[in-house]
Order: structure tokens, then C-alpha cells, then sequence
């Protein structure tokens, strides 16, 4: 397989420590580079520096393979500076530039700081998945959160909850499904998916007592998609589709908010949790926290969440390749 392009992220933050884990628990296991500045890495974390992903395989026995992309200006941990923020946008267009190319597998993307991209070069984009969708080009992009315990999806994402039922049309439910419907097949190798559909409102509507989403809106799209041979149960109560029978019964859940997907995920497995973009030419992954800026150059940030975002984009590489 060709190596994962692992991206920087926000340098003051937790990221190069996060890099050196990942290298030291991966190195045997699975090909990677990072792509960065090796000044930010950790004092005497070991590195090599390559001129292409193509290397990466033949050093990464004697250190972080490191695809060297400079930064101006000094490094303060917990503190972002502005002239860091267009070399970090930079470093995931050379990302996705190597993917798409076919010199890279799959993106890891270590968390970016969103504020400062916007203070520092204007980044117009809510986070990384919209803005991957625009890279990728694609119309459409879809967020995942996934771990062992559970695969979730929100329809609408980084927006206020007064937004959410103004933003959610059945367009916009109908792709969320389809392209979740349809990762399930080649990047997770389940053949016949099975997704549970959560309604909008508390005990999803009850009848239409606590609003009217999931008659008017909901369930008619999963009646579309049914007659196309989807297999969907829904629109459920959210209050009650998470425990661990429950969970049985099906491989993803679309959500209808941010919130209504991410907190059962990290409630069931908070450090092991995995953020993937559904719907892009290439695999992309990424831990799912952020970047730390309390704890960054402190040695303590947890690798767990990106170890497994490596191990997963490699799985997803092997079942695309399938």
C-alpha cells in the first residue's frame, strides 16, 4: 500500500507531539509520512526528511518520515500564530495534491484551529470537511464519527441549533444518506448496509404532537430510498437508539444535528473515536478532538484517536482496493 500523507495541523497545538506517538506506535504496522516542519516536532524526536512519499516505507524504520514543509515565524505551544496559518491550509492542498495523484493512499489530518485560519488567512470554510469537499470537488461532503461501539452521522453539522430545521431539506437528507449508504459498500466492506434514521424532534415527533419533521419531511425520504432498495429503519426517537441492544440492529445512524451524533459517540468511546469524510475521491480520517491548545507542548496529549484514524484509513484503503 502507498503511505498515509498524516497533514500538520495547527502547529501550536498538540499535532507534532501527536505525530511522534503515532510513529512510534505505527512504525511497524503501517506506512506513513508527515507532512510539516520538522522544528515543531518534540526536542529529540527521531526523523527523516524525504524528498517524496515514495521514501517513506524504506526510512520509517529509523525515524518519522517527515515531507518537509517550512513555516516562517516562531513556534509557541498553546499560542497559534497568524504567519503559521496559510503554510497549514498549504499543507493539506499538498495532501490532497499527493492522494489525488496517487503518490499517497489516504489523508490523516491532524485538528486544525479554525479561528486562527480565519484571523490569519482568512480561511472561509467551517472546518475541515467542507473544505475538503471543495478540494476533492465535490458538491457534497459527509461527516462520519466512527469507533468499535458505533457509527454516527450528523445531516446538518457545524451550525446553530435555531438553524438546524431551516437547513435540513430533503436534498440535503437524501445525499447524507445515499453517500453514507454507499461508504458502508467500499470503504467499510458491509454489502447490504443497514442505517437507523433518528427524527428531528423529542420521541421523533411522537405523531406529530412535537412537531410535524418527521411526517412531512423525514419519512418521506426514507420511503424514496426504501423503493430504491435501501435498507433504513426510522425516523427513530433518539432517546432510545444508542444503548447497546439497540445498537445491534444496525451498522450507522444518520443524525439530523451536530450534537445529536457526536455526544452518543463520546459518551461510548471518547478517545477511540475517529472523524471521516464520506464522500471524496480520496479516504480521508482524522481524530476526533481538537487541538489542544491547554495541554500542547506538555508531552500528555492522548494518541489514541489518531492512532486509530491511521489504522482506519488503512482498512478503508484495503476495502476500496477489494
Amino acid at each position: 500500500m502507498k503511505p498515509v500523507a498524516l497533514t500538520c495541523g495547527e502547529p501550536s497545538g498538540v499535532g507534532p507531539e501527536l505525530a511522534a506517538k503515532t510513529w512510534a506506535a505505527l512504525r511497524d504496522r503501517l506506512p506513513f509520512f508527515w507532512i510539516g516542519d520538522p522544528s515543531h516536532l518534540p526536542p529529540g524526536t527521531r526523523h527523516v526528511e524525504i524528498a517524496s512519499p515514495a521514501q517513506a516505507s524504506e526510512v520509517i524504520d529509523r525515524g518519522l518520515p517527515v515531507l518537509v514543509h517550512p513555516f516562517p515565524g516562531t513556534l509557541s505551544p498553546g499560542t497559534p500564530n497568524p504567519e503559521h496559518a496559510a503554510h497549514v491550509i498549504a499543507a493539506i492542498e499538498e495532501a490532497v495534491t499527493l492522494v489525488s495523484q496517487g503518490a499517497a493512499s489516504a489523508i490523516c489530518t491532524a485538528p486544525i484551529h479554525k479561528q486562527a485560519l480565519q484571523d490569519g488567512a482568512g480561511f472561509a470554510f467551517p472546518g475541515h470537511t467542507e473544505f475538503l469537499a471543495r478540494l476533492g470537488g465535490v458538491d457534497r461532503a459527509v461527516m462520519m464519527l466512527a469507533s468499535d461501539q458505533l457509527r454516527v452521522v450528523p445531516t446538518t453539522i457545524h451550525i446553530a441549533l435555531s438553524e438546524v430545521p431551516g437547513a435540513l431539506t430533503a436534498d440535503l437528507l437524501r445525499d447524507t444518506i445515499r453517500i453514507t449508504h454507499a461508504a458502508l459498500i467500499a470503504d467499510f466492506g458491509i454489502p447490504a448496509p443497514r442505517l437507523a434514521v433518528a427524527g428531528l424532534n423529542p420521541h421523533a415527533g411522537e405523531s406529530g404532537k412535537m412537531g410535524r419533521d418527521e411526517i412531512d419531511l423525514i419519512a418521506p425520504v426514507l420511503a424514496e430510498l426504501r423503493a430504491e432498495g435501501l435498507s433504513l429503519i426510522g425516523p427513530m426517537s433518539a432517546d432510545t437508539m444508542f444503548h447497546a441492544a439497540a445498537r445491534t440492529g444496525y451498522d450507522a445512524v444518520i443524525c439530523m444535528y451536530h450534537d445529536q451524533a457526536l455526544i452518543p459517540i463520546k459518551t461510548l468511546d471518547f478517545d477511540r473515536g475517529v472523524n471521516i469524510t464520506l464522500g471524496l475521491p480520496f479516504i480521508r480520517t482524522s481524530p476526533d478532538h481538537g487541538t489542544a491548545l491547554d495541554i500542547a507542548g506538555q508531552g500528555i496529549a492522548n494518541p489514541t484517536s489518531i492512532i486509530e484514524a491511521m489504522k482506519l484509513a488503512a482498512q478503508m484503503v484495503a476495502a476500496r482496493n477489494r
